[in-house]
């Protein structure tokens, strides 16, 4: 049992913001010593360290606090979980293709849970986004399939990503190039610079280029990220984009940045996973900051 001093030392949260917690979300469940002192157990520790994850992940401290309650803490749960991506991008995978949105969203619960952030987009999200588009390409998935899990994907991811824009840290300004539509491994990008500190604005799909500008010139952002499936986007838009990356550092990602075009016109080349990617530029900016 712990006292809420040691609590606070373990967990790595205030006294003051811990008893808040406990106050507003019936986070902790203290019993009382002979002598009148609130002690804490091992399985408090533990729901703290839960609620600081979702919210490193950008969860509100309602939502996160509401997370954690429908996740019990069980007997050597103050230990890491262990988790199987494979196992888990096929538990999401089964309910998403049986249009099974409550245990999609258990899959999804359970992982936030018991995994970071980065693990849960690098290891769990993307990979199923990649093999889902692989499927449809050969017809082993349908359109609905594919509509109905980018929505429930877009949703949750949104749901981590409310009040990224909040903060001290770099700016990221974050678009699709125009036509683009998909839009899910940007805001995971997005995420991944959050949990480092970034903040993030969000323009999101088919974004023409002069809005970007325009947004870039007034809030002169850190970094302009834009997202491309194919080279072909980038190549479209070249001119637009030599001339942007003369006035601010941009980065093109997803698979249009797996060919030479991005770095042809004058911007980075973001080509490797989400979370290499996000410490690379956070990296970059660091080193040009100081």
């Amino acid at each position: 049992m712990l006292r809420i001093g040691e609590l606070s030392k373990r967990s790595g949260v205030s006294p003051e913001l811990l008893r808040a917690w406990e106050r507003r979300y019936g986070l902790l469940r203290p019993t009382r010593s002979s002598g009148g002192l609130r002690l804490y157990s091992l399985d408090d520790l533990e729901r703290v360290r839960l609620m600081r994850l979702h919210i490193d992940g950008g969860l509100a401290a309602a939502e996160a606090a509401s997370l954690v309650s429908r996740s019990p803490v069980s007997e050597g749960a103050n230990e890491t979980a262990v988790v199987s991506p494979p196992e888990a991008q096929s538990e999401l995978a089964a309910a998403l293709d049986a249009f099974d949105e409550a245990s999609a969203q258990a899959v999804i619960d359970r992982l936030l849970a018991t995994t970071t952030l980065d693990a849960f987009l690098a290891e769990v999200v993307l990979p199923y986004l990649r093999e889902l588009g692989d499927r449809w390409e050969r017809g082993k998935a349908s359109v609905a399939q594919e509509h109905f899990a980018s929505s429930i994907l877009r949703g949750r991811l949104l749901g981590l990503a409310r009040g990224w824009g909040l903060g001290l840290g770099p700016l990221a300004l974050l678009a699709c190039l125009p036509g683009e539509q998909h839009e899910l491994g940007l805001v995971a990008f997005g995420l991944a610079l959050r949990a480092r500190g970034w903040r993030i604005g969000y323009l999101g799909s088919d974004a023409p280029l002069d809005t970007v500008a325009r947004a870039a010139d007034s809030l002169r952002p850190d970094l302009v990220v834009l997202s491309a499936v194919s080279d072909e986007r980038v190549h479209a838009v070249g001119t637009e984009l030599r001339s942007l990356a003369g006035r601010h550092r941009v980065a093109v990602g997803g698979a249009g940045a797996t060919g030479d075009a991005a770095e042809e016109v004058g911007t980075i080349a973001l080509a490797g996973d989400v979370v290499a990617e996000a410490g690379r530029v956070t990296a970059l900016v660091q080193s040009a900051r100081s």
